[in-house]
């Protein structure tokens, strides 16, 4: 990751607070890997759930919005930079333990590379 926020969208990324994302398509660097099924747009905890659907079993994952590198409202996708092995490997998101504390974060910080929020 650069130094860029983890957990907020760059500037560049055409994100809009308060815009409904849900059900876009995420492509990886290497294809498609899935669906938006949530996301927040909290300043510091910014991150989007995905649905991998088939690719990987159903399982949800969740990406820091630091890992988003654009937008595309017209396509409905999320171009993120991760391959899908890397979300593949990701720590599962499970709705009904996630509270959205820091401790919470600091889980996917460490995969994704950021010891400390």
């Amino acid at each position: 990751m650069s130094d860029r926020d983890m957990w907020g969208y760059h500037p560049d990324a055409g994100h809009e607070e308060g815009g409904d994302i849900v059900g876009y398509k995420v492509e990886a660097l290497d294809g498609a890997i899935g669906t938006i099924d949530k996301h927040s747009d909290v300043v510091g905890a910014s991150y989007l759930v995905v649905d991998t659907g088939k690719w990987i079993f159903g399982r949800h994952v969740l990406l820091p919005a630091g890992t988003v590198e654009r937008i595309d409202p017209a396509e409905k996708k999320v171009y993120v930079t991760r391959t899908k092995e890397q979300i593949k490997d990701a720590p599962e998101f499970d709705d009904a333990k996630w509270a959205g504390e820091p401790s919470d974060l600091e889980q996917f910080g460490r995969y994704y590379g950021q010891p400390h929020i």
